[in-house]
């Protein structure tokens, strides 16, 4: 073992252990409903259009799944701008049609997570339009200021903070004479959180949908939830566009304390309900803010560091960095690893097609909980829209020339479940998106009859997560070695005497690699990326005399 610079075992990085709770080891899958299955052919997706495809989900090894924004919505923001918290939206079906959908999802063993979106409504929510009004107790529902008063006598904006889809995060209304604050789009106005009456009725939200049963909640972009009460300037970047987001530092704006007492609140209403109902957490900020949130009655903050902190050209030393950061940084804490979003561009794009599948094994065989976007367990790519084809507001916002940078369209695209109309996403043939012109061969359907599809891959890795080892079992993982910086392997050592362990090899390097010498005990190779299929089913005596092919990685088991 001459030359190691880190030793394997040198991180031991405690599992769950026995005994754990439902959420702690589950295998969650997020549905983007409207373009997830289309039921009566309107060419948008539907809950009775999930409802028909729950067996997927138990096929998959889908332990849970959390539904993308399904309330009553003008779309301006494709749901996330709500005009009613307890009802759903006819596009999607009714209220009948979700109960159905709940009960459905427990007979099938499958928990059923609801997207919270606290921090703001649609303009056209009752709440706001009286708040327009002043009719009590509304008034103060939202976020006011009557604006800055120039030398002049002119009225202008409260302060230089701007919107996360740019331009000011102020809007005038001529109605009530007063701003109104928005951090997304100005149809989204924000909920005043310092308004214990607007406390006391989200929370009310909350119970409306755990009344139907649902196991909890997927909580929208926290951070921007509260802001400081005196309104000052946040400093400024040094960016030159006072319309760009990262025009200021969001001191003032985001990360507030009121915001984490806010999330403790939620946790008291999500204990009193039985059978561990679950807090997840969507928030893009440092990682001391982010582990907070653990503190604060969040079962776990989403990780978004394979998003925000890998790409095509990272190394092995950046994908374990991330891991091994919030590994040490979660301490005794439930762990989760996210790959892709309907926010970010998909992972076979992001990554192409091998190292998506270095990242899907890795989701699959890290400890905790695996997060996994729809349409991402067939290697989905990104569909190219055009502008006249736009829907999402951030790319309609950035105009013609630089929509295609801004869109989040191409990875919100309908599901491929076969070759046949709209890819079997729906019975039409105009859909609210195009369907990828790839689809007729990745397509659910097609990949099932191929042994080395990415569907393959990823329901023979998924089955993994069954097993004691990674269920209950220490993860223990080679960092790197000296001239041999782009490899590195990790292990989940079986819990208990005679139970099996299981081993992955990454090998980031355009050569073939020899693994380390970290097993003694005799293995078998469980599964490999496509490039190096042939070694499925090898045993190995000896590891260290194993080629590991370029580019690939492979995962082996004891005997």
């Amino acid at each position: 073992m001459k030359g190691i610079t880190t030793l394997f075992a040198i991180l031991l990085l405690s599992s769950v252990g026995h005994g754990a709770k439902w959420w702690q080891t589950m295998s969650l899958y997020q549905i983007y409903p409207r373009s997830f299955k289309d039921s009566d052919g309107d060419g948008v997706g539907d809950l009775n259009g999930v409802k028909s495809k729950l067996q997927h989900l138990v096929e998959t090894n889908v332990e849970a799944f959390w539904l993308s924004p399904i309330y009553p919505s003008p779309m301006i923001d494709f749901g996330y701008d709500i005009s009613n918290f307890t009802d759903i939206d006819s596009v999607y079906g009714s209220m009948a049609d979700f109960e159905a959908l709940v009960k459905a999802a427990h007979d099938h063993s499958l928990k059923i997570i609801m997207d919270f979106v606290p921090n703001h409504s649609s303009d056209q929510h009752e709440w706001f339009q009286k708040s327009l009004r002043g009719i009590e107790p509304y008034t103060d529902y939202y976020v006011w200021h009557k604006g800055k008063v120039l030398p002049d006598g002119r009225v202008t904006l409260p302060n230089n903070w701007v919107s996360v889809f740019g331009g000011p995060a102020w809007t005038w209304s001529d109605e009530r004479q007063a701003y109104y604050l928005h951090q997304f789009a100005p149809e989204q106005p924000d909920l005043n959180f310092n308004n214990e009456n607007v406390v006391s009725a989200m929370k009310d939200v909350m119970r409306f949908w755990l009344d139907k049963g649902v196991d909890g909640f997927r909580v929208d972009a926290v951070p921007h939830l509260c802001e400081h009460k005196d309104f000052p300037d946040e400093p400024l970047t040094g960016n030159p566009n006072p319309n760009d987001y990262g025009y200021t530092e969001k001191i003032y704006t985001k990360d507030q304390q009121r915001t984490y007492d806010t999330v403790q609140g939620w946790r008291e209403v999500l204990d009193e309900y039985p059978g561990d109902r679950v807090m997840m957490i969507e928030a893009y900020a440092n990682m001391t803010m982010t582990m907070k949130y653990y503190r604060y009655g969040a079962n776990f903050p989403f990780n978004f560091g394979l998003i925000t902190n890998t790409n095509s050209n990272s190394s092995s030393s950046d994908f374990t960095d991330v891991i091994s950061e919030w590994m040490r940084e979660k301490g005794d804490k439930t762990a989760n690893w996210v790959a892709g979003n309907h926010d970010k561009s998909r992972l076979v794009s992001r990554y192409g097609p091998i190292r998506a599948q270095f990242v899907t094994m890795m989701i699959l065989l890290l400890p905790g909980v695996s997060v996994t976007y729809n349409g991402d367990e067939i290697g989905m790519e990104d569909t190219w829209i055009s502008w006249e084809d736009t829907k999402d507001p951030q790319g309609c916002n950035a105009g013609k020339d630089h929509y295609e940078t801004a869109s989040r369209d191409p990875e919100r695209t309908p599901f491929q479940w076969d070759d046949t109309t709209s890819a079997g996403f729906s019975t039409n043939p105009k859909t609210w998106l195009p369907i990828n012109k790839n689809y007729k061969t990745v397509n659910l359907a097609a990949e099932k009859a191929q042994s080395n599809s990415y569907y393959a891959l990823y329901k023979a890795v998924s089955d993994l997560r069954k097993w004691p080892a990674l269920k209950q079992g220490p993860l223990e993982y080679i960092l790197s070695l000296e001239g041999m910086e782009n490899f590195f392997a990790l292990k989940r050592r079986g819990w208990r005497s005679g139970e099996k362990s299981v081993y992955a090899y990454f090998n980031f390097d355009d050569k073939e690699r020899s693994p380390l010498d970290v097993s003694t005990e005799p293995l078998r190779v469980y599964y490999a990326t496509t490039n190096a299929h042939s070694l499925i089913g090898k045993r190995v005596d000896k590891i260290q005399e194993e080629k590991i092919p370029a580019s690939a990685a492979v995962i082996y088991v004891s005997e």
